[in-house]
């Protein structure tokens, strides 16, 4: 063999050598990763041919299940309670692929989670066709349905938590869409309420009860109350200065009250009254003189700063509280605004730990999971503590603080006949002049032996409302009925 035809013949060999070595290489570490790309249709069909597993609230009622058709797929995703569901359950699309839980959970919903190998074997022995397990959620019917009909009309978003064990009841949002248009095999069909949900200037695909940060306002003094209480140098009845304006250190602007004027005789309050009656430059006084590192180390103990949900991958948003400020933006940061960004879930932990004598407990969206026959569970979720936001007393004088609010103070509209409703109104400054302000309220209930709690943000209202876009005007009376729904379930 003469040597130009060896080296060809050298040169095959390698290319033959190096196409089995990258064959073997794709097959062994990025097998996962291909069969995960939204799109490989052959993996996405095969997914279409079998039943994939329903997504169930608290009591078994399914928002998200496949039913048999009649086209080459096999099975159709449908969500019966569409909008109402649509930021938690997100779609399962041919074309768009997979968002919400059935992006987070399609592991156990399409049947592939490694804990369904074992039934996976025997469905091949058997010959069975192979179909995915349930993801069962925490969030009851009764608190969803009143979340959702309470932000009709409205932009913003809802979340109840169970105070015991952290478990979500309600997180509903405004504007939502149907993700049924988009589950659906029509192309066309589906094209169109793709391009239209992405063009939507509202956003309803957002989840804005997990991922919409705003300033919290005047909530977030719940977190400055705290911070003064548990520094030992302030009592509910301590006095504090409540000028009509406070004169910001290194500043020549003032921070003023929402309303004309002190918060009490001669500018002086206590920080019972300072809450009562939402006093700024009180809160703004007491967040400079306890300091930046005081209110970062009690927003962080609140949870903030630490993304929660990972339980679920929700990619829900981790709210902020800054690293660093000056004097001038540690007042601000006091009363919730500055650079502090909150969810509505946030929001709900501050008052749950509140509620839960000072304990903040892990906030989890998923019950369990079960197997294919949709009643063998796999996996349950335990109540699970974060941290003690708060000591025991601290969280009594809280209550009882927030108590005044709602009996005679700006959360009035909360109030639940024969039950005792702690609260807090907010109202923050989007920071562009030509619009309203947030409305935010969060509250627990009952007061003495709490089961549940909740926060409400409201973005935008009717152009009627506008000028009465309080947190009491118009989110408390969501949150007094939702706080009714689960305690008459």
């Amino acid at each position: 063999m003469n040597s130009p035809i060896r080296r060809i013949s050298a040169g095959c060999l390698l290319l033959c050598v190096a196409l089995l070595i990258n064959i073997t290489y794709v097959q062994a570490f990025w097998a996962d990763e291909l069969n995960a790309r939204p799109e490989n249709r052959r993996v996405l069909l095969d997914e279409y041919s079998r039943e994939r597993g329903p997504i169930l609230l608290a009591d078994d009622t399914p928002i998200a299940r496949s039913v048999p058709d009649d086209s080459e797929f096999e099975f159709q995703r449908q969500y019966p309670q569409g909008p109402m569901y649509a930021p938690l359950t997100g779609y399962y699309s041919r074309f768009y692929g997979r968002t919400g839980l059935e992006r987070a959970q399609n592991d156990i919903l399409s049947g592939e989670d490694d804990r369904l190998f074992v039934r996976r074997l025997i469905d091949m022995a058997t010959g069975e066709e192979p179909k995915g397990g349930a993801v069962k959620l925490t969030v009851q019917p009764a608190a969803q349905e009143a979340a959702y009909e309470g932000l009709e009309g409205y932009k913003g978003a809802v979340v109840a938590i169970d105070i015991e064990t952290g478990a979500i009841l309600a997180a509903a949002n405004r504007p939502s869409y149907d993700p049924n248009a988009i589950a659906t095999h029509d192309f066309d069909e589906q094209t169109a309420a793709k391009n239209d949900l992405d063009s939507d200037e509202d956003q309803p695909a957002l989840n804005r009860a997990f991922a919409q940060r705003l300033p919290p306002g005047s909530v977030f003094k719940l977190v400055t109350a705290a911070a003064a209480l548990e520094s030992g140098e302030y009592e509910p009845d301590s006095e504090v200065p409540g000028p009509a304006q406070y004169d910001l250190p290194l500043s020549d602007k003032p921070l003023g009250n929402y309303f004309e004027g002190a918060c009490g005789p001669g500018g002086t309050t206590t920080l019972i009254e300072a809450l009562r009656i939402s006093c700024n430059t009180a809160f703004a006084h007491i967040g400079n003189e306890l300091g930046h590192d005081a209110l970062l180390d009690q927003a962080e103990r609140f949870g903030f700063n630490t993304q929660p949900l990972t339980d679920s991958d929700m990619n829900a948003a981790t709210s902020v509280f800054p690293d660093d400020a000056s004097e001038p933006e540690t007042a601000y940061s006091a009363i919730g605004q500055f650079e502090v960004a909150a969810t509505p879930l946030q929001i709900a932990m501050v008052s749950a730990a509140i509620a839960n004598d000072g304990v903040l407990m892990d906030p989890y969206l998923i019950r369990e999971v079960r197997g294919p026959d949709l009643v063998s569970p796999i996996e349950q979720t335990e109540p699970e503590e974060l941290t003690e936001a708060v000591s025991s007393e601290t969280a009594e004088q809280l209550t009882d603080m927030m108590v005044e609010v709602v009996d005679d103070g700006t959360g009035e509209n909360a109030q639940i006949e024969g039950i005792d409703v702690a609260g807090k109104t907010g109202t923050a400054e989007t920071g562009r002049e030509d619009e309203p302000p947030y409305a935010w309220f969060t509250s627990f209930a009952p007061a003495d032996e709490p089961r549940v709690a909740v926060a409400v943000v409201i973005e935008e209202a009717p152009d009627t409302a506008r000028e009465d876009i309080g947190g009491g005007a118009l989110a408390a009376p969501i949150a007094r009925d939702v706080m009714e729904a689960v305690l008459g379930s």
